[in-house]
């Protein structure tokens, strides 16, 4: 008998649950759409939603789709959602019928976000999620890309539940622990040096630490959250 391997999942795994979660995250509290998220300074939450339904209506594009007209007027929160759910909803059936091959960073970005959500209304992030180990692989892609391209030695980056991931171009002979949710943020660019330095390293991590700036991410100078 002839094994199989297990079906890739596709890229876009999570992202309905993204959208899910955070609509209940701010259905249930009105009034936060001029709240400030410290993990995008600049960045209320109705910017923050912005976001997210642009980047879904520029994937929309580039998958034959139409996004809808642009607004007159500044949405609010409701009407942010509303529109993300409609064109995410569009984007999942386009990657699905594209045999679910694209739209990792998507998700990603958009899974990233929904922890700034988190933080920034104090609310615990929930313990499993669809979309963590896909965004998480792409961090990982991304943080080894910066590693190598800065001529750094690898790292094994371990969660205290046991998980664990090479960081890296070689066998890693250094090794970073953190919670699974501390090491994400780590990757995300939401944790600073001091934060950084304050894991549990098996050396000391002062070489490493300039990796952590790559891509769209740069350590914040005071503590994340």
């Amino acid at each position: 008998m002839t094994a199989t391997r297990p079906v890739p999942a596709p890229d876009f795994v999570g992202y309905p649950e993204v959208r899910r979660s955070v609509r209940a995250l701010l259905d249930g509290r009105p009034g936060t759409g001029g709240h400030p998220v410290p993990a995008c300074p600049e960045w209320t939450v109705a910017d923050l939603l912005g976001h997210l339904t642009g980047i879904a209506e520029r994937v929309l594009a580039r998958h034959g789709g139409t996004p809808p007209p642009v607004p007159d007027e500044p949405l609010g929160v409701p009407a942010l959602l509303d529109r993300w759910d409609d064109v995410g909803a569009e984007v999942d059936r386009r990657l699905a019928a594209a045999g679910g091959h694209s739209g990792e960073i998507m998700v990603m970005d958009a899974y990233t976000h929904e922890l700034d959500l988190c933080a920034a209304l104090g609310v615990p992030p929930a313990v499993e999620h669809a979309a963590w180990a896909p965004s998480f692989d792409v961090l990982v892609r991304g943080f080894s890309g910066s590693l190598a391209g800065r001529g750094l030695r690898p790292l094994r980056l371990r969660t205290t539940g046991g998980s664990a991931w090479t960081a890296g171009t070689g066998r890693p002979k250094a090794a970073m622990t953190a919670p699974a949710h501390d090491l994400y943020r780590a990757l995300a660019g939401r944790r600073s040096h001091v934060q950084l330095a304050a894991l549990d390293w098996s050396e000391a991590p002062g070489p490493w630490l300039p990796a952590f700036s790559w891509g769209p991410f740069v350590p914040p100078r005071q503590p994340g959250l």
